[in-house]
């Protein structure tokens, strides 16, 4: 089997802490040949620890390289949908990092370029064996319908974050932080940390139709919101509550599905502690509840390894598609308007593909 040769474009701590490490433990089917970024120190340390042969500072080369196969764009959000389409139109492969963008026009002309390639195109958020098996038990009935979800996630905030990659590549620590820079990064925790608990929602309960929304600067030094609740009315009439902040203590992941047979409760990623609910009596409000651990039928791995899966297999990613991102964009867009005029907003865009 040919293995796939992937260029990354972008290599701050995002690509130390993840893109590399997960493509590296797939060495059997995909080398890294080419990494790109702004800092060369940066590059050096990072193509000496994952035993990438070249860099460049030049994220353009990364597109026109005729080796590469798949590009990984792993650059600031507002440069995702630039580098992106570049890769489409070059004949790429392209695994996009969240979220998308912070523009409905961006988020637009992706999709019209994704309906026009054969590439895989693989948008995060990934989805790991919880999720996946929890859909599976709304599939099958098991849970019976569903009426509400609940999703939170997470984290200390961007400077917490920084600290680590800081550490990474040996780096003085420093104040200048361009996540609570509104002239720069647009968007704040809705979008950084919030677009895993939306993006969780959809894969779940499906299309979203209107978004109620309250955001708040709590405590970050910037004019971005940094915690925001989001409720979500879903096209089958179900509810979800999208909880998101950077000003936990430390990260959150916390998932519970509510149905009128039973219900999921996921309280920490990875399906740790993950169980179902089911009242032992229909017929008594304070029955007593049967519960058992949610066993994880379905487990895609890493983000990379389902991404090699769909390029072997020739398909678009089920469930983290070019479509599903641009409507978590259109939703938590909407979140920052509704939280601005005090009103629901609909939302036009569906989960599902065209």
């Amino acid at each position: 089997m040919k293995k796939v040769r992937v260029g990354i474009i972008g290599a701050g701590g995002i690509a130390a802490k993840m893109h590399l490490p997960e493509l590296t433990a797939e060495h059997e089917r995909c080398e890294v040949v080419l990494l790109s970024g702004r800092k060369e120190s940066r590059l050096r340390v990072l193509c000496e620890k994952f035993d990438v042969p070249d860099f460049t500072t030049d994220y353009g080369a990364v597109i026109s390289d005729p080796t590469v196969d798949a590009v990984c764009v792993a650059t600031p959000h507002p440069q995702h949908v630039k580098w992106g389409l570049e890769a489409l139109r070059a004949g790429k492969h392209v695994f996009m990092q969240k979220p998308l963008c912070g523009e409905m026009v961006e988020a637009n002309a992706y999709v019209d370029a994704a309906a026009q390639t054969d590439r895989t195109v693989l948008c995060l958020p990934h989805f790991s064996a919880p999720v996946w098996s929890i859909r599976r038990l709304i599939d099958e009935g098991m849970l019976g319908k569903i009426s509400s979800a609940r999703v939170r996630t997470s984290h200390g905030g961007p400077e917490v974050y920084y600290r680590e990659v800081l550490s990474i590549f040996g780096e003085e620590p420093t104040d200048e932080l361009w996540f609570f820079d509104s002239r720069k990064a647009g968007v704040g925790a809705l979008f950084d940390m919030g677009v895993y608990a939306v993006a969780q929602a959809v894969a779940l309960l499906g299309t979203a139709r209107r978004v109620t929304a309250l955001t708040s600067t709590f405590d970050k030094p910037t004019d971005l919101e940094d915690t925001a609740s989001l409720i979500l009315k879903m096209a089958n009439g179900a509810l979800a509550t999208v909880e998101t902040s950077w000003c936990d203590p430390a990260r959150t992941w916390a998932l519970s599905i509510n149905g009128t047979q039973a219900k999921v409760e996921a309280p920490q990623k990875g399906g740790v502690d993950a169980k179902i609910l089911t009242p032992t009596a229909l017929d008594r409000d304070n029955a007593p509840v049967d519960s058992k651990p949610l066993e994880l039928t379905d487990d895609p791995g890493s983000a990379h390894k389902h991404f090699l899966d769909c390029i072997d297999e020739g398909k678009t990613p089920p469930l983290s598609h070019a479509w599903a991102a641009r409507h978590v964009t259109e939703i938590l867009l909407a979140g920052l308007q509704s939280a601005k005029t005090g009103g629901a907003v609909d939302i036009e865009s569906t989960a599902e593909r065209a």
